[in-house]
Protein backbone atom coordinates (compact mmCIF):
# COMPACT_ATOMS: atom_id res chain seq x y z
CA UNK A 1 0.00 0.00 0.00
CA UNK A 2 0.77 3.41 -0.49
CA UNK A 3 2.90 4.72 2.72
CA UNK A 4 5.25 7.68 1.79
CA UNK A 5 3.32 11.09 1.68
CA UNK A 6 0.53 9.63 3.81
CA UNK A 7 0.20 11.57 7.51
CA UNK A 8 -0.61 9.47 10.52
CA UNK A 9 -2.23 10.89 13.02
CA UNK A 10 -1.90 9.70 16.81
CA UNK A 11 -3.85 10.84 19.49
CA UNK A 12 -2.47 10.24 22.65
CA UNK A 13 1.12 9.64 23.09
CA UNK A 14 1.35 7.67 25.78
CA UNK A 15 2.16 3.77 26.41
CA UNK A 16 0.16 2.77 23.40
CA UNK A 17 0.14 5.36 21.04
CA UNK A 18 3.83 6.53 21.35
CA UNK A 19 5.09 2.87 20.46
CA UNK A 20 2.16 3.37 17.33
CA UNK A 21 3.97 6.55 16.04
CA UNK A 22 7.20 5.47 16.48
CA UNK A 23 6.54 2.18 14.32
CA UNK A 24 4.45 4.29 11.33
CA UNK A 25 7.38 6.76 11.34
CA UNK A 26 9.61 4.15 10.56
CA UNK A 27 7.58 2.74 7.92
CA UNK A 28 7.01 5.67 5.80
CA UNK A 29 4.14 7.68 7.26
CA UNK A 30 4.18 10.86 7.83
CA UNK A 31 3.41 11.00 11.69
CA UNK A 32 1.73 14.03 14.07
CA UNK A 33 1.36 12.11 17.99
CA UNK A 34 -1.25 14.88 19.36
CA UNK A 35 -1.45 14.86 23.19
CA UNK A 36 -3.44 17.59 25.42
CA UNK A 37 -0.23 17.38 28.10
CA UNK A 38 1.89 20.08 27.08
CA UNK A 39 4.43 18.65 29.61
CA UNK A 40 4.58 15.26 27.36
CA UNK A 41 4.48 16.84 24.62
CA UNK A 42 7.61 19.37 25.57
CA UNK A 43 9.41 16.60 26.90
CA UNK A 44 9.03 14.44 23.69
CA UNK A 45 10.23 17.30 21.51
CA UNK A 46 12.88 17.80 23.46
CA UNK A 47 13.91 14.17 22.46
CA UNK A 48 12.45 12.73 25.79
CA UNK A 49 10.89 8.89 25.90
CA UNK A 50 8.94 8.44 28.96
CA UNK A 51 8.14 5.29 27.71
CA UNK A 52 10.40 2.27 28.06
CA UNK A 53 9.38 0.36 24.83
CA UNK A 54 10.98 3.42 22.86
CA UNK A 55 14.48 4.82 23.20
CA UNK A 56 15.45 8.25 22.86
CA UNK A 57 17.69 7.00 19.86
CA UNK A 58 14.66 5.77 18.41
CA UNK A 59 12.33 9.11 19.17
CA UNK A 60 15.24 10.89 17.83
CA UNK A 61 15.17 8.98 14.60
CA UNK A 62 11.19 9.73 13.94
CA UNK A 63 11.90 13.07 14.59
CA UNK A 64 14.23 13.55 12.22
CA UNK A 65 11.99 12.27 9.77
CA UNK A 66 9.70 14.32 10.53
CA UNK A 67 7.57 12.88 14.02
CA UNK A 68 6.07 16.10 15.58
CA UNK A 69 4.17 15.67 18.76
CA UNK A 70 2.27 18.87 19.71
CA UNK A 71 -1.23 19.82 21.83
CA UNK A 72 -2.77 21.57 18.55
CA UNK A 73 -5.39 19.35 16.59
CA UNK A 74 -4.97 21.67 13.28
CA UNK A 75 -1.39 20.17 13.50
CA UNK A 76 -3.38 16.72 12.10
CA UNK A 77 -5.37 18.68 9.29
CA UNK A 78 -5.01 16.62 6.05
CA UNK A 79 -4.69 13.46 7.45
CA UNK A 80 -4.96 10.00 5.80
CA UNK A 81 -5.36 7.78 9.29
CA UNK A 82 -6.06 8.85 12.99
CA UNK A 83 -5.74 6.06 15.70
CA UNK A 84 -6.94 7.12 18.96
CA UNK A 85 -5.45 5.58 21.65
CA UNK A 86 -6.56 7.94 24.93
CA UNK A 87 -7.27 6.62 28.02
CA UNK A 88 -10.86 5.45 29.05
CA UNK A 89 -10.81 5.22 33.30
CA UNK A 90 -13.53 4.64 35.44
CA UNK A 91 -15.34 7.70 36.82
CA UNK A 92 -17.29 6.89 40.18
CA UNK A 93 -16.94 2.82 38.74
CA UNK A 94 -18.33 4.06 35.62
CA UNK A 95 -17.04 4.43 32.08
CA UNK A 96 -15.56 7.42 31.46
CA UNK A 97 -15.69 7.99 27.55
CA UNK A 98 -15.42 11.35 27.38
CA UNK A 99 -11.67 11.06 26.30
CA UNK A 100 -13.27 9.34 23.27
CA UNK A 101 -16.09 11.90 22.35
CA UNK A 102 -13.15 14.64 22.94
CA UNK A 103 -10.72 13.16 20.52
CA UNK A 104 -13.71 12.62 17.66
CA UNK A 105 -15.50 16.00 18.35
CA UNK A 106 -11.45 17.83 17.50
CA UNK A 107 -10.76 15.38 14.74
CA UNK A 108 -14.08 15.94 12.81
CA UNK A 109 -13.75 19.11 11.14
CA UNK A 110 -10.43 17.80 9.85
CA UNK A 111 -11.48 14.69 8.29
CA UNK A 112 -11.92 14.76 4.33
CA UNK A 113 -13.13 12.26 1.76
CA UNK A 114 -11.04 8.81 2.26
CA UNK A 115 -9.54 9.35 5.33
CA UNK A 116 -9.82 6.14 7.82
CA UNK A 117 -10.37 6.54 11.75
CA UNK A 118 -9.26 3.58 14.07
CA UNK A 119 -10.18 3.38 17.47
CA UNK A 120 -8.08 1.69 19.95
CA UNK A 121 -9.00 2.72 23.10
CA UNK A 122 -10.12 -0.11 25.48
CA UNK A 123 -14.08 -0.05 26.06
CA UNK A 124 -17.50 -1.75 25.72
CA UNK A 125 -19.06 -2.86 22.85
CA UNK A 126 -21.13 -1.03 20.54
CA UNK A 127 -18.51 2.06 21.32
CA UNK A 128 -17.35 2.65 17.76
CA UNK A 129 -20.40 2.26 15.47
CA UNK A 130 -22.77 3.91 18.50
CA UNK A 131 -20.50 6.69 20.06
CA UNK A 132 -17.96 7.77 17.76
CA UNK A 133 -18.89 7.34 14.35
CA UNK A 134 -22.18 9.66 14.49
CA UNK A 135 -19.69 11.99 16.68
CA UNK A 136 -16.96 11.85 13.89
CA UNK A 137 -20.24 12.20 10.85
CA UNK A 138 -22.02 15.53 12.70
CA UNK A 139 -18.98 17.20 12.99
CA UNK A 140 -17.91 16.26 9.58
CA UNK A 141 -20.91 16.33 7.44
CA UNK A 142 -19.84 13.06 5.78
CA UNK A 143 -20.76 9.62 6.19
CA UNK A 144 -18.99 6.35 7.55
CA UNK A 145 -18.26 3.79 5.09
CA UNK A 146 -18.51 5.63 1.95
CA UNK A 147 -16.98 8.89 2.47
CA UNK A 148 -14.41 8.30 5.32
CA UNK A 149 -13.72 4.90 6.77
CA UNK A 150 -13.82 3.72 10.43
CA UNK A 151 -12.52 0.67 12.56
CA UNK A 152 -11.96 -0.77 15.81
CA UNK A 153 -8.45 -2.27 16.74
CA UNK A 154 -7.60 -3.46 20.64
CA UNK A 155 -4.51 -2.23 22.09
CA UNK A 156 -2.34 -5.43 23.14
CA UNK A 157 1.22 -3.22 24.22
CA UNK A 158 2.19 -5.77 26.89
CA UNK A 159 5.07 -2.72 28.68
CA UNK A 160 8.26 -4.01 29.43
CA UNK A 161 8.02 -7.46 27.21
CA UNK A 162 10.88 -8.84 25.46
CA UNK A 163 9.52 -11.30 23.14
CA UNK A 164 5.72 -9.93 21.97
CA UNK A 165 6.51 -6.08 21.34
CA UNK A 166 4.36 -4.08 19.08
CA UNK A 167 5.03 -5.40 15.53
CA UNK A 168 5.17 -9.46 16.66
CA UNK A 169 2.10 -9.24 18.39
CA UNK A 170 -1.08 -10.23 16.40
CA UNK A 171 -3.21 -7.20 16.40
CA UNK A 172 -7.27 -7.70 15.85
CA UNK A 173 -8.31 -4.99 12.99
CA UNK A 174 -12.27 -4.77 12.14
CA UNK A 175 -14.20 -2.06 10.10
CA UNK A 176 -17.83 -0.77 10.32
CA UNK A 177 -18.62 -2.11 6.50
CA UNK A 178 -15.79 -4.22 4.34
CA UNK A 179 -14.43 -0.92 2.77
CA UNK A 180 -13.24 -0.06 6.53
CA UNK A 181 -11.96 -3.54 7.28
CA UNK A 182 -9.54 -3.37 3.98
CA UNK A 183 -9.00 0.30 5.04
CA UNK A 184 -7.75 -0.71 8.60
CA UNK A 185 -6.41 -4.28 8.23
CA UNK A 186 -4.00 -2.28 5.07
CA UNK A 187 -2.89 -0.18 7.34
CA UNK A 188 -1.95 -2.42 10.71
CA UNK A 189 -0.26 -4.83 8.08
CA UNK A 190 2.13 -2.11 7.00
CA UNK A 191 3.18 -1.61 10.66
CA UNK A 192 3.12 -5.74 12.21
CA UNK A 193 3.42 -8.89 11.22
CA UNK A 194 0.37 -10.39 11.40
CA UNK A 195 -3.53 -9.51 11.99
CA UNK A 196 -7.00 -11.02 12.70
CA UNK A 197 -9.76 -9.18 10.91
CA UNK A 198 -12.88 -10.25 12.82
CA UNK A 199 -16.42 -9.28 11.53
CA UNK A 200 -17.40 -5.90 13.02
CA UNK A 201 -16.32 -3.56 15.43
CA UNK A 202 -18.47 -5.58 19.00
CA UNK A 203 -16.27 -8.30 17.78
CA UNK A 204 -12.97 -6.19 18.49
CA UNK A 205 -14.07 -4.11 21.09
CA UNK A 206 -15.18 -7.68 23.40
CA UNK A 207 -12.06 -9.59 22.12
CA UNK A 208 -9.67 -6.99 24.19
CA UNK A 209 -12.47 -7.62 26.91
CA UNK A 210 -12.42 -11.09 27.13
CA UNK A 211 -8.53 -10.93 27.46
CA UNK A 212 -8.08 -8.91 30.18
CA UNK A 213 -11.27 -10.47 31.74
CA UNK A 214 -9.84 -13.80 31.51
CA UNK A 215 -6.26 -12.46 33.24
CA UNK A 216 -8.46 -10.77 35.95
CA UNK A 217 -10.53 -13.44 37.38
CA UNK A 218 -7.81 -16.05 36.86
CA UNK A 219 -5.39 -13.68 39.75
CA UNK A 220 -8.63 -13.30 41.72
CA UNK A 221 -8.77 -16.93 42.20
CA UNK A 222 -5.11 -17.48 42.98
CA UNK A 223 -5.33 -14.41 45.09
CA UNK A 224 -8.17 -16.08 46.69
CA UNK A 225 -6.23 -18.91 47.39
CA UNK A 226 -3.31 -17.10 48.45
CA UNK A 227 -4.77 -16.20 51.54
CA UNK A 228 -6.70 -19.41 52.37
CA UNK A 229 -3.14 -21.39 51.95
CA UNK A 230 -1.71 -19.10 54.21
CA UNK A 231 -4.42 -19.74 56.71
CA UNK A 232 -4.37 -23.46 56.12
CA UNK A 233 -0.56 -23.49 56.53
CA UNK A 234 0.46 -24.41 52.72
CA UNK A 235 2.38 -22.66 50.84
CA UNK A 236 0.56 -21.77 47.44
CA UNK A 237 3.70 -20.97 45.79
CA UNK A 238 5.01 -24.13 45.73
CA UNK A 239 1.79 -25.90 44.69
CA UNK A 240 1.42 -23.22 41.44
CA UNK A 241 4.84 -24.20 40.65
CA UNK A 242 3.98 -27.83 40.70
CA UNK A 243 0.65 -27.41 38.65
CA UNK A 244 2.73 -25.79 35.93
CA UNK A 245 4.68 -28.14 34.76
CA UNK A 246 1.31 -30.05 33.78
CA UNK A 247 1.75 -29.71 29.72
CA UNK A 248 -2.46 -29.03 29.63
CA UNK A 249 -4.97 -27.87 30.56
CA UNK A 250 -3.28 -25.88 33.32
CA UNK A 251 -2.05 -21.89 32.60
CA UNK A 252 0.62 -20.18 35.48
CA UNK A 253 -1.11 -17.23 37.34
CA UNK A 254 0.51 -16.01 40.61
CA UNK A 255 -0.68 -14.02 43.47
CA UNK A 256 0.39 -10.08 44.57
CA UNK A 257 -0.71 -7.41 46.00
CA UNK A 258 -3.64 -6.26 43.86
CA UNK A 259 -3.58 -5.49 40.41
CA UNK A 260 -2.76 -2.23 38.41
CA UNK A 261 -2.17 -0.48 35.10
CA UNK A 262 -4.54 0.32 32.41
CA UNK A 263 -6.34 -2.62 31.88
CA UNK A 264 -6.99 -5.16 34.52
CA UNK A 265 -8.42 -3.10 37.14
CA UNK A 266 -10.53 -1.17 34.67
CA UNK A 267 -11.63 -3.38 31.07
CA UNK A 268 -13.65 -6.20 33.03
CA UNK A 269 -15.55 -3.61 34.47
CA UNK A 270 -16.66 -2.03 31.41
CA UNK A 271 -17.99 -5.25 29.94
CA UNK A 272 -19.96 -5.49 33.50
CA UNK A 273 -20.94 -2.28 32.97
CA UNK A 274 -22.48 -2.78 29.59
CA UNK A 275 -23.86 -6.41 30.32
CA UNK A 276 -26.29 -4.53 33.11
CA UNK A 277 -27.24 -1.83 31.02
CA UNK A 278 -28.02 -2.92 28.01
CA UNK A 279 -29.43 -7.07 29.66
CA UNK A 280 -30.20 -6.05 33.22
CA UNK A 281 -28.03 -9.06 34.85
CA UNK A 282 -24.86 -8.99 36.87
CA UNK A 283 -21.45 -9.89 35.15
CA UNK A 284 -21.51 -12.03 38.57
CA UNK A 285 -17.70 -13.28 37.83
CA UNK A 286 -16.38 -9.64 37.46
CA UNK A 287 -17.87 -8.73 40.21
CA UNK A 288 -16.66 -11.15 42.25
CA UNK A 289 -12.98 -11.18 41.08
CA UNK A 290 -13.22 -6.99 41.68
CA UNK A 291 -13.74 -7.97 45.11
CA UNK A 292 -11.28 -10.28 45.38
CA UNK A 293 -8.79 -7.74 43.78
CA UNK A 294 -9.62 -4.57 44.77
CA UNK A 295 -9.38 -5.91 48.50
CA UNK A 296 -5.96 -7.22 48.29
CA UNK A 297 -3.88 -4.31 49.72
CA UNK A 298 -6.09 -4.38 52.87
CA UNK A 299 -4.80 -8.32 52.98
CA UNK A 300 -0.82 -6.81 52.77
CA UNK A 301 -1.80 -4.13 55.70
CA UNK A 302 -3.20 -7.21 57.56
CA UNK A 303 -0.27 -9.22 56.82
CA UNK A 304 2.21 -6.37 57.36
CA UNK A 305 0.51 -6.06 61.22
CA UNK A 306 1.13 -9.25 62.16
CA UNK A 307 4.71 -9.59 61.05
CA UNK A 308 5.30 -6.30 63.05
CA UNK A 309 3.32 -7.82 66.23
CA UNK A 310 5.80 -10.61 65.94
CA UNK A 311 8.39 -7.43 67.02
CA UNK A 312 5.90 -6.12 69.65
CA UNK A 313 5.16 -3.19 67.22
CA UNK A 314 2.25 -1.55 65.76
CA UNK A 315 1.82 0.39 62.34
CA UNK A 316 1.49 3.64 64.13
CA UNK A 317 4.83 5.50 63.94
CA UNK A 318 6.36 2.28 62.35
CA UNK A 319 8.81 2.90 59.46
CA UNK A 320 7.62 1.20 56.24
CA UNK A 321 9.49 0.83 53.24
CA UNK A 322 7.64 -0.09 50.24
CA UNK A 323 9.95 -1.50 47.67
CA UNK A 324 8.24 -0.64 44.16
CA UNK A 325 5.60 1.48 43.22
CA UNK A 326 4.35 0.85 39.59
CA UNK A 327 1.97 -1.91 38.76
CA UNK A 328 4.38 -3.81 36.92
CA UNK A 329 8.06 -5.08 36.37
CA UNK A 330 9.97 -2.63 34.79
CA UNK A 331 8.00 0.10 34.41
CA UNK A 332 6.90 3.64 35.35
CA UNK A 333 3.31 3.14 35.25
CA UNK A 334 1.87 3.69 38.48
CA UNK A 335 -2.00 4.47 37.36
CA UNK A 336 -3.89 2.44 39.57
CA UNK A 337 -1.36 0.48 40.94
CA UNK A 338 -2.14 -1.50 44.33
CA UNK A 339 0.53 0.67 46.13
CA UNK A 340 -1.44 3.61 46.13
CA UNK A 341 -4.06 1.81 47.97
CA UNK A 342 -1.42 0.21 50.42
CA UNK A 343 -0.11 4.12 50.87
CA UNK A 344 -3.78 5.29 51.73
CA UNK A 345 -4.41 2.75 53.95
CA UNK A 346 -0.60 2.97 56.06
CA UNK A 347 -1.46 6.73 56.25
CA UNK A 348 -4.67 5.81 57.89
CA UNK A 349 -2.67 3.68 60.64
CA UNK A 350 0.14 6.39 61.11
CA UNK A 351 2.95 4.75 59.57
CA UNK A 352 5.90 6.55 58.52
CA UNK A 353 6.47 5.61 54.51
CA UNK A 354 9.22 6.06 52.99
CA UNK A 355 9.84 4.67 49.36
CA UNK A 356 11.73 3.23 46.73
CA UNK A 357 11.51 2.96 42.77
CA UNK A 358 13.47 4.73 40.22
CA UNK A 359 11.44 3.87 37.87
CA UNK A 360 8.29 6.38 38.09
CA UNK A 361 8.79 10.08 37.82
CA UNK A 362 9.01 12.35 40.21
CA UNK A 363 6.01 13.99 38.55
CA UNK A 364 3.99 10.76 39.82
CA UNK A 365 5.76 10.36 42.91
CA UNK A 366 2.63 9.94 45.90
CA UNK A 367 2.52 12.81 47.73
CA UNK A 368 3.24 12.40 51.61
CA UNK A 369 6.01 9.73 50.84
CA UNK A 370 9.37 10.20 51.24
CA UNK A 371 11.74 9.05 48.31
CA UNK A 372 15.03 6.89 48.86
CA UNK A 373 17.27 4.14 47.24
CA UNK A 374 17.52 0.66 48.27
CA UNK A 375 20.86 0.22 50.07
CA UNK A 376 21.99 -1.46 53.51
CA UNK A 377 21.22 1.72 55.28
CA UNK A 378 17.58 2.30 54.60
CA UNK A 379 17.18 -1.51 55.10
CA UNK A 380 18.80 -1.23 58.75
CA UNK A 381 16.57 1.99 59.96
CA UNK A 382 13.25 0.26 58.77
CA UNK A 383 11.01 -1.23 60.77
CA UNK A 384 9.83 -3.49 58.02
CA UNK A 385 9.71 -3.59 54.46
CA UNK A 386 7.19 -4.67 51.32
CA UNK A 387 8.46 -5.68 48.38
CA UNK A 388 5.78 -4.45 46.09
CA UNK A 389 7.24 -4.66 42.52
CA UNK A 390 10.22 -6.62 42.00
CA UNK A 391 11.93 -4.73 39.26
CA UNK A 392 15.46 -6.32 38.03
CA UNK A 393 17.24 -3.11 38.64
CA UNK A 394 16.62 -3.56 42.67
CA UNK A 395 19.34 -5.43 44.76
CA UNK A 396 16.69 -7.94 46.33
CA UNK A 397 20.19 -9.68 48.15
CA UNK A 398 19.79 -6.35 50.25
CA UNK A 399 16.69 -7.81 51.23
CA UNK A 400 17.10 -11.30 51.60
CA UNK A 401 20.11 -11.19 53.75
CA UNK A 402 17.93 -8.88 56.32
CA UNK A 403 17.33 -8.98 59.90
CA UNK A 404 14.98 -6.26 59.34
CA UNK A 405 10.90 -8.04 58.60
CA UNK A 406 10.35 -8.09 54.84
CA UNK A 407 6.71 -9.04 53.49
CA UNK A 408 7.44 -9.99 50.13
CA UNK A 409 4.03 -10.13 48.14
CA UNK A 410 6.31 -11.56 44.50
CA UNK A 411 7.55 -14.65 45.86
CA UNK A 412 10.95 -13.20 44.51
CA UNK A 413 13.56 -13.77 47.39
CA UNK A 414 13.79 -15.97 50.28
CA UNK A 415 15.59 -15.42 53.63
CA UNK A 416 15.61 -15.64 57.82
CA UNK A 417 13.46 -12.27 58.07
CA UNK A 418 11.23 -12.53 54.66
CA UNK A 419 7.89 -13.96 55.16
CA UNK A 420 6.00 -14.59 51.65
CA UNK A 421 2.31 -13.42 51.15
Amino acid sequence: MKKNGELVAVIGQGYVGLPVAMRASEQGYRVIGIDLDQRRVDGLRAGVSYVEDVSEQTLAAATERGYLASSDYSDAAGFDYAVITVPTPLRDSLPDLSFIESAGESLAPLLTKGATVILESTTYPGTTEELLVPILEKGSGLTAGVDFFAGYSPERIDPGNPTWGFVETPKVVSGINPASLERVQGFYDSLIDTTVPVSTPKEAELTKLLENTFRHVNIALVNELAIFAHQLGVNVWESIDAAATKPFGFMKFTPGPGVGGHCLPVDPSYLSWQVRRKLGQNFRFVELANDINDHMPDYVVQRLMQVLNQSGKAVKGSKVVLVGLAYKRNSSDIRESPALRLIELLKEYGADLVAVDEHVEDFRWPAGVAKASLDAGLVESADALILITDHDDLDLGLLAGSRTPVLDTRNRIEGPSVERL
